[in-house]
């Protein structure tokens, strides 16, 4: 079986930077990560939501968003890569964690820029 044609790895963020420009900008650059995110992984795995519908989800019902897009770092991990069933830093349930007021949320965020940091750095990408 031939190997699967990957696209670009995607870039890595800042954690805290990010936190910061999302209060800087009252939470407009959580909609700029989420497009660039979601477009990030769909390019290079071919799957995934994409930027567009990432962020319409996003904007419309992000009670979903907060699950697919650690479900979709899980794909990379394990479904991509072949890691092992549960190897995954994050996975869809990673979002419960937003049932905690503003810091679950922040819980949630480090959790899932930091898995996709660490897997893009595996992939090459300089780090953050």
């Amino acid at each position: 079986m031939a190997a699967q044609e990957r696209g670009p790895v995607g870039n890595t963020r800042s954690v805290p930077l990010s936190m910061l420009w999302f209060v800087l900008t009252l939470g407009i650059y959580g909609l700029v990560w989420v497009y660039r995110t979601h477009e990030e992984i769909k390019r290079y795995s071919g799957n995934g939501l994409g930027g567009v519908l990432g962020l319409v989800v996003w904007m419309v019902a992000s009670i979903v968003s907060i699950f697919v897009l650690p479900s979709e770092i899980r794909y990379l991990y394990e479904d991509l890569d072949g890691g092992a069933p549960g190897s995954a830093p994050v996975r869809g349930l990673t979002g419960l964690w937003n049932l905690i007021p503003i810091a679950g949320g922040i819980v949630w965020f480090v959790k899932v820029q930091g898995a996709l940091n660490r897997y893009w750095e595996s992939k090459g990408a300089a780090p953050a």
